[in-house]
């Protein structure tokens, strides 16, 4: 084993020289013989080792005995131990996720304060050849991206550094074979005994019977996910190239995307594309139950012939189309409605960060009102006035007209998005008429070329942004 994992070290450069190296340690055979490993080779590299053992509280004393047992053997071997009690099973009821994805959260959040306080850039973990067969299968099974049918990879981006695994070279078999001859002590842990995980099922009864019909499976699959993972490199880099003209804005919680040229893409382009998003938005740590069921409901949202839609990711993602513009965004959100008394003259700062302005002219015509001004006869205007969002039934008399037109048709045949109409800003007078859409159209209620006098000119300056000016039409 040992010529094998340090052939694998070097190969993938994953323990530099004059390092600082998390070691993640359960206590198990797998973690205890990477300990071993990399505390048989700290001299000759000039390694600090810092072991990290997390109790995740799920065998009460029994976990407690683990903790102790890996803190005194890091006490035998003269290396630093941090270790910490944190209790999953609150924290798996409080986001109401499984008690795995739970146990995982935990465990790299542990994993990261512990590299920030010793300025570590690497972290090693014990998960072994068979892990990676067995991975694999799950994910082909359930269902992934390309990415993930590549399974674990040997090294990989986390924190500031880098995670590592030197033991994916070799089988649990050697593992043992090792521990065995080092006279290396380890715990086992009796939930591995249990069917009741499905890794647990597909490890004692899938994986025997391929081991016997292919004695180096665990080499064929690390074959087999380095060739996914050199294809996914140059088909990243290539979707990086394309998705330039997709992506309309990019904040830390927030992307919005161009729906059109993201559809002219070739299949394999738009759901790389969208995994690239993905893993941006979740700082490369996309939650293990979001899959490919995921990337295909959202790749339907976009092709629907339906003008808007939504989708829940896992970990409150929201993937929210309009018409032809996608966000996928963290933030809740809001669609409060509100009203607010316009004074005349004065001013309105709507929650929106729009601002309406009134104000008395001697005189307006209309070749000198701009596109977000509408005036009115001061003598016909039924005061006091309000800016307020839409309400159920609101109808608008058109200028020009005889007839009304309902709003929420308005909206939709002038293609304002969804999250645009809750917040719309509606100019109404006392008998709740409506005087003015701003932006987006005019009423009859508006001064005409006959009038005379002073009017009332209502500006609208707003922050939001759409295609199309519709006020004129």
């Amino acid at each position: 084993m040992w010529k094998s994992v340090s052939t694998f070290v070097d190969q993938y450069k994953l323990i530099p020289f004059n390092s600082v190296v998390v070691v993640g340690v359960s206590g198990g055979a797998d973690s205890m013989a990477l300990l071993h490993f990399l505390d048989s080779m700290k001299e000759a590299r000039n390694l600090t080792l810092v072991v990290a053992h997390i109790d995740h509280m799920f065998r009460g004393k029994e976990s407690e005995k683990d903790m102790m047992f890996v803190k005194e053997q890091c006490e035998r071997r003269n290396l630093l131990f941090e270790g910490e009690q944190i209790d999953v099973t609150s924290y798996k009821e409080l986001e109401k996720i499984s008690a795995q994805v739970a146990a995982r959260d935990c465990r790299y959040a542990f994993f990261k304060k512990v590299m920030e306080k010793y300025g570590a850039s690497v972290l090693a973990l014990g998960h072994h050849g068979d892990d990676q067969v067995e991975t694999i299968l799950m994910r082909l099974g359930r269902g992934s991206s390309m990415k993930g049918y590549a399974g674990i990879f040997p090294k990989r981006l986390f924190n500031n550094g880098h995670i590592v695994r030197p033991l994916l070279s070799v089988t649990k078999d050697e593992v043992l074979a090792y521990v065995k001859e080092n006279d290396v002590r380890f715990r086992h842990d009796p939930s591995n005994d249990k069917d009741m995980y499905r890794r647990n099922r597909v490890r004692h009864h899938v994986l025997p019977l391929l081991k016997q019909e292919f004695p180096n499976l665990h080499q064929k699959f690390q074959s087999f996910s380095e060739q996914i993972q050199e294809d996914e490199q140059y088909l990243e880099a290539l979707t990086e190239k394309e998705w330039n003209t997709v992506i309309k804005s990019k904040e830390k919680e927030r992307v919005v995307l161009n729906r059109k040229p993201l559809l002219l893409m070739a299949k394999p382009l738009q759901r790389r594309g969208i995994q690239l998003i993905l893993n941006y938005l979740y700082n490369n740590e996309i939650p293990p139950s979001l899959s490919s069921l995921h990337i295909d409901n959202f790749l339907s949202l976009l092709e629907s012939e339906h003008p808007s839609g939504s989708l829940h990711f896992p970990k409150g993602l929201q993937i929210i189309r309009s018409y032809h513009e996608c966000i996928l965004t963290f933030d809740k959100v809001e669609s409060d409605a509100y009203k607010f008394h316009l004074e005349v003259p004065g001013v309105v700062t709507l929650p929106t960060g729009d601002s309406i302005i009134s104000e008395i002219w001697t005189h307006a015509k209309q070749e000198i009102l701009q596109n977000n001004q509408a005036a009115f006869d001061v003598s016909n205007t039924s005061t006091p006035l309000y800016v307020r969002t839409r309400m159920e039934g609101d109808r608008i008399k058109l200028k020009g007209t005889n007839g009304s037109k309902k709003l929420k048709s308005i909206f939709i045949d002038c293609k304002i998005p969804k999250l645009k109409r809750d917040t719309w800003p509606i100019i109404v007078n006392e008998n709740n008429e409506i005087l003015w859409m701003p932006m987006i159209k005019r009423s009859s209620f508006e001064a005409t070329e006959e009038t005379v006098g002073p009017v009332l000119v209502i500006t609208c300056k707003m922050s939001q942004k759409f295609g199309r000016q519709q006020e004129n039409e």
